[in-house]
């Protein structure tokens, strides 16, 4: 049989909590869920969480990528780039994927995807 689970937690480093609390709070808009004193978790959709771990020395590599999936891409890269938030590229379509999207850098160096699917998820 298998497990049910009711939540998924991806957990990641920081090397300064409160640049991460600001960006994801303030400028993404997402709810901080739990404080943890040095780990963060914000809710992202429906049983999805990111947590933020304070950590000294933070290198995530490049292929790690934390995206955040709505229907209002362009938005989002508006209210990003008013917040001096730097991204790779604007917002384009990758027929590869079937996706809409960007890349933008999280405030302890993490790749930050925005997107939407070209097909909705069931």
């Amino acid at each position: 049989m298998s497990p049910t689970f009711s939540a998924f937690i991806g957990f990641y480093p920081t090397a300064d909590l409160a640049a991460t609390h600001d960006f994801y709070v303030g400028t993404l808009g997402l709810t901080l869920t739990r404080d943890q004193g040095t780990c963060h978790i914000y809710s992202v959709a429906s049983g999805g969480f990111l947590g933020f771990c304070e950590r000294g020395s933070v290198a995530l590599p490049s292929s790690v990528v934390l995206t955040l999936v709505t229907e209002d891409v362009d938005g989002v890269y508006q209210r990003l780039m008013a917040a001096g938030v730097v991204a790779e590229a604007a917002p384009k379509h990758n027929a590869e994927y079937g996706i809409y999207h960007f890349y933008a850098q999280g405030p302890s160096g993490e790749r930050v995807e925005i997107q939407r699917f070209s097909d909705p998820l069931p």
